[in-house]
């Protein structure tokens, strides 16, 4: 049938149509609320390139962590800032860390009955160098992140995350082996129940610049390139993907969003298992930055921006907006 007969604005007439027939819904329950735990007693430090984004003391993440359940949001993606840094990462992997001890403070609150808490397993806020795995120097001031000999660290990392109450271990280093690794650890150590989100293709990106400095993570020198993937590359992305299944994960996340979700749909037509998406910090700031001069309207392209990513195929997403989200949809 053509016009007049057909006519597709008969169901957008009224908002009651428009809910009636809307595809694509969010819910605060689909939402996971980024984390920064930092050292220290009634720390609530903004973070300036993210308005509205704190570090916060393991005091002040739990008095968080209880408006973020009282919203209905799922879960929280936790992140560390320690005291100190090596070479060896040794912060990340140690039972009194500062995220370990986040989640032990965490565990015992009635807002962990309601959320899931995924604690980040990677090396980089925790070297010196700022790198996401072992760096070793090659000649002529030349280095090499080196794969293999960052499995055992990354591994010891997801053990004391679960040791500590993770509900969920999600690498985000991008070495090759990563998932294999980890997954043999957890079951040999007692956290067969413990699930693997993996950040199957992380794209190195701008988008990123904001995160480092919530999370004091940029590297010393050089880049992420030689292990994060190219953004040109789709198909790569679907092998990365296959890959970590292949090797145990239990769940994807996709990172950054906005800028791929080409990406999001590719793996959501291919692969029949829980996908999320990470709406990072540059998208996070780069609205932000928008709304304070007034050339965006806040509510508006906040919703639009994370319904895009829903729409795409994202089943989760993490998002920095999860608070305000949830007060729309509630």
């Amino acid at each position: 049938m053509e016009y007049p007969i057909t006519r597709l604005r008969r169901l957008r007439r009224t908002e009651p149509l428009r809910n009636l027939v809307r595809e694509t819904h969010l819910e605060p329950g689909a939402l996971i609320y980024p984390l920064f735990i930092c050292e220290g007693e009634a720390v609530r430090r903004e973070i300036p390139s993210m308005p509205g984004v704190f570090n916060l003391s393991v005091d002040e993440a739990v008095k968080e962590a209880e408006a973020v359940a009282s919203l209905g949001i799922g879960g929280l993606l936790l992140f560390g800032l320690p005291a100190a840094k090596d070479e060896q990462a040794s912060g990340a992997w140690a039972e009194d860390g500062i995220v370990q001890r986040g989640l032990r403070a965490l565990k015992i609150t009635a807002a962990a009955k309601k959320l899931v808490l995924i604690a980040d397993v990677c090396l980089c806020e925790y070297t010196s160098h700022g790198h996401c795995g072992i760096v070793k120097q090659e000649k002529e001031g030349a280095f090499e992140v080196d794969n293999d000999s960052s499995l055992a660290l990354l591994s010891k990392t997801a053990v004391s995350l679960a040791d500590a109450g993770a509900d969920i271990v999600a690498p985000s280093d991008m070495m090759d082996g990563r998932v294999a690794a980890i997954r043999d650890h957890l079951d040999e150590e007692g956290h067969e129940q413990t699930p693997i989100l993996s950040y199957a293709s992380k794209f190195a990106s701008a988008f990123y610049g904001p995160f480092r400095e919530a999370a004091d993570s940029a590297p010393q020198f050089g880049d992420r390139r030689s292990y994060q993937m190219d953004g040109a590359n789709l198909r790569e992305a679907m092998r990365e993907i296959d890959l970590d299944l292949a090797e145990g994960a239990d769940m994807i996340l996709m990172k950054p969003a906005m800028p791929y979700l080409d990406v999001i749909r590719a793996a959501r037509e291919r692969f029949d298992v829980p996908i999320g998406a990470y709406q990072v910090s540059g998208e996070y700031s780069m609205l932000q930055a928008a709304f304070a001069k007034d050339w965006l309207d806040p509510e508006r392209a906040m919703m639009e921006s994370l319904l895009s990513i829903r729409r795409a195929g994202a089943g989760f997403i993490v998002t920095y907006f999860a608070k305000d989200a949830a007060k729309v949809l509630a």
